[in-house]
């Protein structure tokens, strides 16, 4: 198999339709609801536009959740208030119905696909559909050793890239992203502390489950030696995510470069999906252009990553739970923006403003 060539998907990904997205303005501003009064909806609305190349929007019918799973070495240190290896149960918990995710997707009939990419356990601990695309059994402890080999990075990259094809091709119109991992928010602020050259404690939050005191000191330590291992290679995104990333991360970045390149918008979650766009945007700096941010989370590293990226939180609830869920909650949202967008009626033609004559005209009266 040949290398992978990471700049090819600088010259696939190409922008939302820019004359689409002037033709979805000019719409709104003939609605009967006078410009501006919706917010934020307005902006979303033009930006489906844009991203569907239709005018009006189109209905977002096929949104689906998709989470990449997996296990990080580092959350051996303590980092985490969940134990080492310790995803697979939360992964039984979104096949079982039992995870905040998994009650708001049944809520909003949004279906849920899990991807195993490295879950520190038995290969057939899960269905083949889960656990097909896995690249390894846990990652490796990234303050110490990487997370992958080169070869591993690529094939979980290949592997998100894969996702992203299945789902484009299904007909997945839309995707909210999200994980399952303990120790990824650890992995996620060491990528993000490297991107935007900061420091450990900048970037070092206390995730869903909040750790205390000694555990966020441990966490600091522990993405501090990590951003010394990191450094060094930060011209490299593949070898970036081979180092201090893990399968799930580096499948999660091939999976949103590939949603692009497809014209497939999603929804980000928390700070590992922020973290995996923020190295997809160094990748391809068009990227970001179709992926919007749920919410904020509170973790510090999610706020600097979006704030480097452009990319405006559409909530702040708070929550920080993870699995896709905070970026869940916003799908109502885009899903609103699309029917005003689409449904309201337009001003009677008595109502409109008349259009400004051309100066020739105005003389000749």
């Amino acid at each position: 198999m040949s290398r992978l060539n990471l700049d090819d998907f600088t010259d696939l990904i190409e922008r939302p339709d820019g004359g689409v997205r002037r033709d979805a303005e000019a719409r709104r501003e003939r609605q009967i609801v006078p410009g501006g009064a919706l917010g934020r909806l307005d902006e979303l609305g033009e930006w489906l536009a844009a991203a569907q190349s239709a005018v009006p929007v189109r209905p977002i019918e096929r949104p689906r959740v998709i989470l990449f799973a997996g296990d990080h070495g580092i959350a051996e240190l303590g980092v985490s208030a969940r134990p080492a290896g310790g995803a697979e149960q939360l992964v039984r918990a979104v096949l079982e119905g039992a995870s905040p995710v998994s009650v708001l997707a049944r809520r909003q009939e949004v279906p849920v696909r899990i991807v195993d990419m490295a879950l520190d356990c038995a290969p057939d601990a899960f269905p083949e559909d889960v656990a097909r695309h896995r690249v390894r059994r846990g990652s490796g402890r990234i303050d110490i050793e990487d997370a992958l080999t080169l070869d591993e990075a690529e094939a979980a990259l290949r592997a998100g890239v894969a996702v992203a094809d299945e789902e484009a091709d299904s007909g997945t119109d839309l995707v909210v992203l999200g994980d399952v991992s303990v120790g990824g928010t650890t992995a996620a602020a060491v990528l993000i502390a490297a991107l935007c050259g900061t420091d450990a404690s900048v970037v070092t939050g206390r995730g869903g489950f909040a750790i205390d005191d000694l555990a966020w000191m441990r966490k600091c330590a522990a993405i501090r030696d990590a951003l010394r291992r990191a450094r060094p290679v930060l011209g490299d995104q593949l070898q970036l995510l081979a180092t201090v990333g893990g399968a799930d991360l580096a499948a999660m970045t091939g999976f949103l470069l590939q949603c692009a390149v497809r014209k497939l918008p999603v929804i980000l979650d928390g700070v590992v999906a922020a973290a995996c766009a923020l190295v997809g945007q160094r990748i391809a700096f068009r990227a970001p252009d179709w992926w919007l941010a749920g919410h904020d989370s509170g973790e510090p590293g999610q706020a600097k990553a979006l704030d480097r990226m452009a990319l405006e939180p559409l909530l702040e609830q708070g929550v920080k739970v993870g699995e896709g869920t905070g970026a869940l909650l916003a799908l109502p949202l885009v899903r609103s923006a699309a029917a005003l967008a689409a449904e309201l009626p337009e001003k009677p033609e008595a109502e409109k403003e008349p259009e400004e004559k051309e100066p020739e005209e105005r003389e000749s009266e």
